[in-house]
C-alpha cells in the first residue's frame, strides 16, 4: 500500500471512530505493517491537510480524533439548543485544586479551599470521569488519594497534563477550567497562561478571592443558585 493509500484508510478510520484512536489501533488497521514513525508521519500530514477546515485532528491522552474547532461550537451549539449541564463555583475549585496538585486528598482540598469539601462534590466529578482515587495516602486514616483521568484529559483537548495552563491559584484554575471544559462531549482547547504555582492561601479568606465570584464564572457552568452550595460550613479555625 502506498503513503496516499494509507493516509487515506487512516483518514477515514479517524473520522468514523467514536473514540480517541491510539497507536496501536492505527497499527492494527495495517496489520502492523506500518511501524509508529510512518503512522505519525501520515498523522502530521492529515494535521496540515485539515488545517484550514472548520474541524481539526488532534492529539488527546486516549489517542487521536477529529473534533470541530473551538469557533465552530456557537454555531453547532444552535442544533442542540438544550441547556448544558451546569457546575458550581465548589465543584469547579475542587477540580481544579486536584488537576494542579495533584494527587491530593480531601483534607488537602479543605486546606486551600478553607472550607470543608462535600462528599457529592467529589462524587459528581467520579461520575463526570473526570477524577479517580489512584492510592491511599499512609496517615491517619489512610485517606483516597485523588487525581484526574485521561478522560478529563481528552474533554480539555489535551494530550498530558504538562498541557495544562499554569495560573495564579486555585480559584482562577478554577474559573479557566469553568471555561474550557465542555457543555457536551465536544472538547474545547485552551490557551496557557503566565506561570504560577498552586499555592494553599494564608487562611481562608484568601481562598475565595473577588476574580473567583459567581459573576464573573461562565453561565453556562455556573450554579443557578447559591455557587458555594454544594459546600458545607466553613471550617473552624484552629487555636
Amino acid at each position: 500500500m502506498n503513503t496516499q493509500d494509507a493516509k487515506r484508510v487512516l483518514e477515514t478510520a479517524l473520522i468514523c471512530a467514536s473514540q480517541p484512536m491510539p497507536l496501536r489501533e492505527m497499527r492494527t488497521l495495517f496489520n502492523d505493517e506500518l511501524g509508529p514513525d510512518t503512522l505519525r508521519a501520515l498523522l502530521d500530514e492529515l494535521t496540515r491537510d485539515w488545517e484550514d477546515r472548520g474541524v481539526e485532528l488532534v492529539a488527546l491522552a486516549h489517542g487521536w480524533r477529529f473534533q470541530s474547532r473551538p469557533e465552530m461550537r456557537e454555531f453547532l451549539d444552535r442544533l442542540n439548543p438544550e441547556k448544558p449541564p451546569k457546575y458550581s463555583r465548589a465543584v469547579m475549585e475542587t477540580l481544579a485544586i486536584i488537576a494542579y496538585r495533584q494527587p491530593v486528598t480531601r483534607g488537602d482540598i479543605e486546606e486551600i479551599r478553607g472550607v470543608t469539601v462535600a462528599s457529592q462534590i467529589i462524587k459528581q466529578l467520579e461520575d463526570r470521569g473526570w477524577v479517580e482515587a489512584i492510592g491511599y495516602r499512609e496517615a491517619p486514616g489512610r485517606p483516597a488519594l485523588l487525581a484526574t483521568t485521561r478522560q478529563f484529559l481528552d474533554d480539555l483537548g489535551l494530550a498530558s497534563l504538562e498541557q495544562l495552563p499554569m495560573i495564579d491559584g486555585a480559584p482562577a484554575a478554577g474559573a479557566m477550567l469553568a471555561e474550557a471544559l465542555p457543555d457536551d462531549e465536544q472538547p474545547s482547547l485552551i490557551d496557557a497562561q503566565a506561570a504560577l504555582a498552586l499555592e494553599a492561601p494564608a487562611d481562608a479568606a484568601e481562598a475565595l478571592p473577588p476574580e473567583m465570584s459567581p459573576e464573573v464564572l461562565p453561565e453556562a457552568l455556573s450554579d443557578e443558585s447559591d455557587p458555594a452550595a454544594d459546600d458545607a460550613a466553613p471550617m473552624e479555625p484552629q487555636a
